[in-house]
């Protein structure tokens, strides 16, 4: 337990991030176990998408994207999305001998001798020259604070720990989040809860008609200024809007996304408003988000004074050797694969410039 092992680069997580980088770095030459490893926390193949809900079929998943080198294809789109990817990732990672160390908890980077970097884990610490993190987000849901939140006397639970809607059948829930996850939240209470109740910070904004690469770049581009100021990182799909599909439309219709502005304080039994309005709630599912998981890195004093690590593709500025792929404009999941083309080109580049010149 106690061993240092030596590798060049250490990737820490085995989502589409990680995976995409660790392929790139085996077409670059670089060997499993020898030059590189891959450490991932979770149970089985799958990245986030393992601890999905079982009602979020592959069906309704939006943009995602094949790793490199091996198309996801023949889905069938009724199967449980957590099913079809940790599948997929599965043969990924035995097609291209990845080597995916796990459960492995990486506790802390540190600063170790001759410019290497210790990674602590719960199996042991790894010298590396350099670090991709692709931690991704899911462990570290964001849960806001308002003010009587202890007193509710119902159940209050995030998106994290949703499992579908069966479970709240004759219950009156409000939900919290104008993203994906809320609205496809509601849609699906609908025909189960007593009543549902939509309350956003900002008025959501539907997008109509076909997103194309313009757009996509141009939002991309918002969320990179972002973290090239060391801000953190907005979602992506804040800047883009939420597809106008066939049933968002019908929720429209039927009135079950029928938005209500943020209420102001939580009482026992609901929710209310400063203007005297007032929701009766049995549960508050807070569908509001995620932050990036990077506390591990808190030893390197990575982080701006605005609260975000400031990040140039896929660099982390203040150490050359750290970097962050399915951060900010990389999370989404072709974001990823390209962030990991890039950052494993940046690596070998890093890798040749420090290597000591024989005498």
């Amino acid at each position: 337990m106690n061993e240092m092992r030596e590798v060049e680069v250490v990737v820490t997580g085995a989502g589409q991030a990680g995976l995409s980088s660790a392929y790139h770095l085996r077409r670059s030459g670089f060997e499993p176990e020898r030059d590189f490893v891959v450490l991932d926390r979770s149970p089985a193949p799958g990245g986030a998408w393992q601890f999905r809900w079982p009602s979020l079929t592959y069906g309704k998943v939006h943009g995602m994207h094949s790793l490199p080198g091996m198309e996801l294809a023949d889905a069938d789109p009724a199967r449980p999305s957590a099913e079809v990817i940790g599948e997929y990732f599965d043969r990924y990672e035995r097609a291209f001998d990845l080597r995916v160390r796990r459960p492995v908890a990486v506790r802390a980077v540190r600063e170790g001798d001759g410019r290497r970097l210790l990674v602590e884990t719960s199996a042991g610490t790894w010298s590396t020259r350099a670090l991709i993190n692709a931690t991704g987000t899911w462990d570290q849901p964001f849960l806001p604070r308002y003010p009587g939140q202890e007193s509710f006397r119902g159940r209050q639970l995030h998106t994290a720990r949703y499992a579908g809607p069966e479970e709240f059948a004759g219950q009156r829930v409000v939900v919290v989040g104008g993203g994906a996850s809320g609205t496809q939240h509601l849609l699906e209470l609908a025909p189960y809860a007593a009543a549902t109740t939509w309350v956003t910070r900002r008025p959501p904004v539907f997008r109509e008609g076909p997103f194309d690469a313009d757009a996509g770049r141009a939002a991309v581009a918002l969320v990179e200024e972002r973290v090239r100021q060391g801000l953190p990182p907005r979602s992506v799909v804040s800047v883009t809007g939420l597809p106008l599909n066939d049933a968002i439309r019908k929720g429209l219709a039927d009135g079950v996304l029928d938005r209500l502005p943020m209420f102001d304080r939580i009482t026992p039994d609901g929710v209310e408003w400063r203007d005297g309005r007032h929701v009766t709630a049995d549960v508050i599912l807070w569908a509001t988000g995620f932050r990036a998981a990077l506390g591990h890195l808190a030893p390197l004093r990575l982080r701006e004074p605005g609260g975000g690590i400031r990040v140039e593709g896929t660099r982390a500025v203040a150490d050359p050797r750290i970097h962050l792929v399915g951060y900010g404009p990389s999370a989404s999941t072709i974001g990823a694969n390209r962030a990991g083309r890039a950052a494993v080109r940046d690596i070998r580049r890093l890798l040749a410039e420090d290597r000591p010149v024989a005498a």
